[in-house]
């Protein structure tokens, strides 16, 4: 059984993957299997080992004050961004590690920019990278682990390192203990058993040998007698208790190794047989238990039409009333609503003319004009009131000159002569 997982190398060829060519086209096919998925474990895992062998915890983690990654990180989604910055300073270190200069990057660079830079440094080494850049964008998957694989066999192979045949230990078989009872017997242990029992446990039981080998002396004499019956000379009932005693060891049974593919073989005829018999009993209840529910099922939908066409005039009216219900709703919230913006409207221009005259009061509480008005009278007022004074001034002065007037006439009259007649009319 061929695993159908593989990683992309440097000759188009996929390691493990079955492949086919389209007729007539002579493209290369792919036959992914079931556990194609689950390669990117295996990948991770390799490249955890050859980073140990790269030293990667005292000249990288170390000194860049980061932690051990997992088995698995960079095949499971955990942190997408730490786990995309993980990977390009990993990456840089292994492009630096495999003898070329590489930038170490920065958390704030371009992502773009720095996937570009490590592609070109993978088709470099000669190495195919024929998938999207958006693929190491995310940090994780088949592509980061593919990527990272590689350089770490380019810096495997930079420093010297080379892969050797491994030594195998030298490992005894035990021999599987089997749960044995006093009815089974192996063929191994027959002998032994035997020779133990000549040896060790000649009080416990007859050997058999050892009264054969007595009955054949005492017999010796009586060979020439030919028409003589042999009867043998042991006592019934010792007899009798040593075939009890050894009848349950009499069983032999070999032992049989579960490695064997022959046993595995066995096991899969006596498992499809088995199958087999139990999907005959099975399948007649299926059967049974499919025709039932198809049955039911009609019945089911048969009586649905049933109380459909029965209760379609029903139905009907019910749509009609609640139709006819959501409109009146629909009215009489309308009109509440209409009520209700009126009284809306009414409140808010009242609300309008409040504040309208809390602007005028608080424009002129706080507005001088009036107070310059109050002034200017004042000064007006001054000033008329000086120009009143002055008139004042010129009437009083006026009225003195001719009452000083009037005054010098009567002297000067009283001194003249001749009283000449007064003039008819004012001065």
């Amino acid at each position: 059984m061929t695993a159908a997982l593989a990683v992309v190398t440097t000759s188009g060829l996929e390691d493990g993957v079955p492949r086919s060519r389209g007729e007539g086209t002579g493209e290369v096919v792919l036959e992914r299997g079931p556990g194609a998925a689950y390669h990117m474990f295996v990948v991770m895992e390799d490249l955890v080992e050859k980073l140990k062998l790269l030293r990667y915890e005292e000249e990288f983690l170390r000194k860049s004050n980061l932690k051990a990654p997992s088995r698995h990180y960079f095949a499971l989604p955990t942190n997408p961004g730490e786990q995309f910055y993980m990977f390009c300073t990993l990456a840089a270190w292994l492009i630096n590690k495999a003898g070329r200069p590489f930038e170490q990057p920065q958390e704030y660079d371009d992502p773009n920019a720095t996937i570009s830079n490590i592609l070109s440094e993978l088709r470099s080494f000669g190495r195919t990278a024929d998938f999207p850049p958006s693929k190491l964008k995310s940090g994780y998957g088949e592509h980061v682990c593919y990527v990272l694989d590689c350089f770490a066999e380019e810096a495997l192979k930079y420093i010297g390192f080379t892969w050797k045949r491994p030594i195998y230990p030298v490992e005894e078989l035990e021999e599987e203990s089997v749960a044995e009872d006093d009815a089974e017997l192996t063929l191994n242990k027959v002998d032994e058993e035997f020779v133990e029992e000549e040896t060790d446990n000649e009080e416990n039981f007859i050997d058999l040998n050892v009264l054969k080998a007595q009955t054949y002396h005492l017999d010796m004499n009586e060979t020439a007698k030919q028409e003589d019956i042999l009867e043998s000379t042991t006592d019934a009932a010792e007899w009798s208790l040593e075939v009890e005693r050894v009848l349950p060891q009499l069983k032999v049974t070999i032992r049989t190794d579960n490695k064997d593919w022959r046993i595995h073989v066995d096991q899969m005829h006596q498992h499809r047989s088995g199958i087999e018999s139990a999907l005959k009993e099975t399948k007649g209840f299926l059967d049974k238990l499919h025709n039932e529910i198809t049955r039911t099922l009609e019945k089911i939908s048969s009586r649905e039409k049933y109380i459909n066409n029965q209760l379609e005039n029903l139905v009907q009216e019910y749509r009609a009333a609640q139709a006819q219900l959501s409109e009146e709703r629909y009215q009489q919230g309308n009109g509440g609503v209409t009520e209700r913006t009126r009284l809306l409207s009414e409140v808010m221009e009242e609300l309008e003319k409040v504040k309208q005259e809390m602007e005028e009061k608080g424009s002129s509480m706080t507005d001088g004009a009036p107070l310059v008005k109050i002034k200017q009278s004042l000064t007006k007022l001054k000033q008329e009131t000086v120009e009143m004074d002055i008139r004042i001034g010129i009437v009083e002065h006026t009225l003195l000159q001719s009452k000083l007037k009037e005054k010098s006439n009567m002297t000067r009259n009283m001194h003249a002569t001749v009283i000449p007649e007064p003039a008819t009319g004012f001065y």
